[in-house]
């Protein structure tokens, strides 16, 4: 399910480095988390997250601007980069990665297409973020397509 050897990869850079990761996720519904309780000796390197599922949660948990969150349905770059600084604050982690964004399409919101917002952080400061889109079937396939591309991306940047 996970590339265990990048997930492996990553926790070792943190490792050599003395550093710490967290993770506040949506879209990705925990797996981020999941992925990285899996690394070898990740009790050295991962603080932990949240699974924030919807607005009010968002809001309340991790500092999300609420008008504009009503505005976007809680998905939008500004969003993933506000996730990403509270949960490093929240878990006093090094880095940071927050992601939001759609795995099933809502024709009833207009939302035809499957894509994320994501961010990472370090030390307060965002140093990536961006919007992922697949072509993934909707569920599991999308959500992972997802965490492969935040991992590769976090992985370049550590």
């Amino acid at each position: 399910m996970f590339d265990k050897k990048l997930i492996d990869d990553i926790g070792n850079r943190l490792k050599e480095k003395n550093q710490s990761i967290a993770v506040a996720e949506s879209v990705t519904s925990g797996l981020l988390q999941a992925a990285f309780s899996n690394a070898k000796e990740a009790s050295f390197f991962f603080q932990g997250g949240m699974t924030a599922y919807n607005i009010g949660q968002k809001c309340r948990h991790l500092l999300i601007e609420p008008l504009h969150a009503l505005e976007c349905n809680c998905v939008s770059e500004l969003v993933s980069q506000q996730m990403s600084k509270h949960v490093c604050n929240l878990f006093l982690s090094d880095y940071g990665i927050g992601i939001t964004g759609y795995a099933a399409t809502m024709p009833e919101k207009n939302i035809n297409d499957l894509f994320a917002y994501y961010s990472i952080s370090l030390k307060d400061k965002i140093i990536e973020s961006g919007k992922i889109t697949t072509n993934a079937e909707e569920g599991l396939p999308a959500q992972l397509f997802y965490i492969d591309y935040v991992l590769k991306t976090l992985k370049k940047l550590i």
